[in-house]
């Protein structure tokens, strides 16, 4: 009789340990360890839409790899603005860089959540591909729109921390600059882009969000009227000298043609003939994510207070 109720004691053991393999993934997580399945419903200002509650494959095609990335969310696709990006080189190493048109090498990824602008192409054929969320630039203020990231991303909580801990460092930063240059002293943002110049309002990246949202610097009356409701505004070197400012922030590309630079016309500006022209690199200088918004806010408080 033992010899016959053994064996039938070990295979139920053996079924049940079976049983027991099988509610574990091929990762070896449970069902309810593998996060990726669970989903939650985003609110997009394009409606509701159900999205991965922790996605952990991440397509960015345009803007915000820098919001996803200080989340510590995972990329796996990146547009190429965002890879090009000097101070992004480490952390997007892995990711490919793909645009709205490469459907099939986004397919190919296997993205969780695809992430872009409202301009993006061939949405509906993304959306066969995974959960995907666009954004209309300017709808809300850069800081709503990490938030706004941060609640895609199931990751409000960080994002909102961040933004208030940036606020107070910036603005604190701020009274700090104008009580050294003065609180009527003028900033102009200006960048030189495939052989044109542009000047920048408030709200189109390259520190200028920093600089006059969250500084209260001053902005030329010239930069105002013509840049500030439209976010930039496209000027002929000749002209340039109306909307400098008593401090120019000058965004450049080396390899690009800066000859303007070596005009009269330039030279002669106040701002250059006072040393008050900071230099930066405008791969390093285009967004307004956390990530950027923390290397340019620093760039700042260095070379105003010539720390």
């Amino acid at each position: 009789m033992k010899k016959i109720i053994l064996p039938i004691i070990l295979i139920f053991t053996l079924i049940l340990s079976a049983c027991g393999n099988s509610s574990e993934s091929k990762n070896g997580e449970s069902p309810t360890d593998n996060k990726k399945e669970e989903m939650m419903t985003y609110q997009s200002e394009n409606g509701p839409i159900k999205v991965p509650a922790h996605p952990k494959r991440v397509v960015v095609l345009s803007s915000f790899a820098g919001n996803v990335m200080s989340l510590g969310v995972n990329i796996v696709g990146v547009d190429s603005w965002s890879k090009m990006n000097p101070r992004f080189q480490d952390k997007l190493k892995n990711a490919e860089e793909v645009s709205d048109e490469n459907i099939e090498k986004i397919m190919a990824l296997k993205p969780d959540l695809i992430i872009g602008l409202s301009t993006v192409k061939n949405v509906d054929k993304l959306k066969k591909i995974a959960p995907t969320v666009t954004y209309t630039y300017g709808k809300v203020d850069y800081l709503t729109q990490h938030i706004e990231i941060g609640k895609l991303l199931n990751k409000e909580k960080e994002a909102k921390a961040w933004v208030a801990d940036f606020k107070k460092r910036a603005q604190k930063a701020g009274e700090d600059i104008k009580a050294k240059i003065g609180k009527d002293a003028t900033v102009s943002v200006i960048e030189n882009f495939d052989k044109q110049l542009y000047v920048f309002g408030n709200n189109w990246g390259r520190g200028t969000e920093i600089l006059y949202q969250e500084m209260k610097l001053k902005m030329p009356e010239k930069v105002k009227k013509m840049a500030l409701k439209k976010g930039y505004y496209a000027l002929s070197s000749e002209v340039l000298p109306e909307f400098a400012g008593d401090y120019v922030i000058l965004s450049t590309d080396k390899k690009a043609d800066n000859s303007f630079q070596k005009t009269s016309t330039y030279k002669n500006i106040p701002a250059v003939k006072n040393n008050r022209v900071f230099e930066v690199n405008q791969k390093e200088f285009y967004f307004n994510d956390p990530l950027t918004l923390d290397y340019q806010l620093d760039y700042f408080t260095k070379h105003f207070l010539n720390k």
